[in-house]
């Protein structure tokens, strides 16, 4: 029998679901556990695959508006059946990693982060934008929550983490050990642009506060540096207001332009703080070096002085410093793309097929 996939909640498109993608297709048939599902407002191609949604799917509200249900979510993860199943394989940002596995079961956890808004509540606040009710109704929950994020963390048998960082926090909150397998990237695609790097520097991705795009913009303003801003979101009407004339705002830019505007681009910039970070990542497979803060996955992507420049403080002034040193960088288009493929679908699928063998004792026959 193929093995269980959980997955936190199908509502919307992100880093999560690209790797459930990947595992969908690693293995054909697996049904797939999740809390909700927005049939109409997810990808065509999923209902060709075997969703099984919670009883959650049912209250109202919850696609759009799913996080006063947090209370639940332990609930509809624990109330599955997954008898029959001797593999369970966890996607999980939230809490899918505590559904109660079989007898004999094995589970293995694929850790994208330990679960933000249980251990680091007000930083996953103010990044989402919460107002004040909504975080005085969560509070409250968090004790309660915390106990039991740890207390299913020790029912999984293996944890695999996206990165580094990731993987700091599995030891700190959870008190586990964990493996490193990076998330699948499909770097054939980026690497296939031929567009010829241009004058420009590229941000690239939604715009909220926790993204520091300001940074970007500040910075580039200050060099008169031109700066192609990609992408839409609450934070634009602040960020415009800030960049002076070389910075350019394009909105949503369809997927199929992104690997040419990679191409395209001086250098690609990331100054958030993220997991992992899929999008320095296709900038090396496109053969573009990546000014990164030295912090969260970057660190496990950039190569400071060599792919690209890390710059060590959230800083207009630490970002300003880190584009003058990026200019002077020598760009070795097929030593970036190299770097890249570490991160490739293959490579992904390869890793995992060796870890669960080895972990689980079961076969593997994706």
């Amino acid at each position: 029998m193929p093995p269980a996939l959980l997955h936190d909640w199908l509502n919307q498109i992100g880093g999560a679901e690209d790797v459930l993608a990947v595992l969908a297709g690693l293995f054909p048939g697996a049904p797939i556990y999740t809390s909700i599902y927005w049939r109409d407002k997810m990808p065509a191609a999923y209902r060709a695959w075997p969703i099984r949604a919670s009883f959650m799917d049912r209250l109202p509200g919850i696609y759009r508006h799913h996080q006063p249900y947090l209370p639940l979510y332990p609930l509809a993860f624990e109330r599955f059946d997954l008898r029959g199943h001797d593999l369970l394989l966890s996607n999980k940002s939230g809490f899918c990693h505590g559904a109660r596995k079989p007898a004999g079961a094995v589970h293995v956890c694929y850790c994208l982060t330990p679960t933000r808004y249980v251990w680091s509540f007000d930083a996953y606040a103010a990044r989402e934008g919460l107002g004040g009710a909504a975080r005085a109704l969560l509070r409250p929950l968090l004790a309660g929550l915390r106990r039991w994020d740890f207390a299913a963390a020790q029912r999984v048998d293996h944890f695999i983490a996206i990165s580094s960082e990731v993987q700091r926090r599995i030891a700190q909150f959870y008190q586990r050990e964990s493996v490193i397998i990076f998330p699948p990237v499909e770097t054939a695609r980026f690497a296939a642009a031929s567009a010829a790097p241009g004058g420009y520097f590229l941000s690239l991705g939604r715009l909220i506060p926790y993204k520091r795009v300001d940074l970007a913009v500040q910075a580039c303003t200050a060099l008169h540096l031109p700066l192609l801003v990609a992408g839409d979101g609450r934070d634009r009407a602040r960020l415009e207001r800030l960049a002076g004339p070389t910075v350019k705002f394009l909105g949503r830019v369809p997927d199929a332009d992104v690997p040419g505007l990679l191409a395209g681009c001086r250098a690609f910039i990331f100054p958030g703080l993220e997991d992992f970070g899929i999008a320095p990542v296709q900038a090396l497979a496109a053969g573009r070096p990546v000014v990164a803060f030295a912090g969260g996955g970057a660190l496990d992507s950039v190569q400071d002085g060599e792919t690209g420049v890390l710059f060590p403080a959230q800083t207009v002034e630490a970002l300003t410093a880190a584009l003058e040193r990026v200019m002077r960088l020598p760009v070795e288009v097929p030593a970036l793309r190299a770097s890249a493929a570490r991160f490739d679908r293959s490579v992904f699928a390869a890793q995992l097929r060796a870890f669960l063998r080895e972990k689980t004792g079961l076969p593997v026959v994706a």
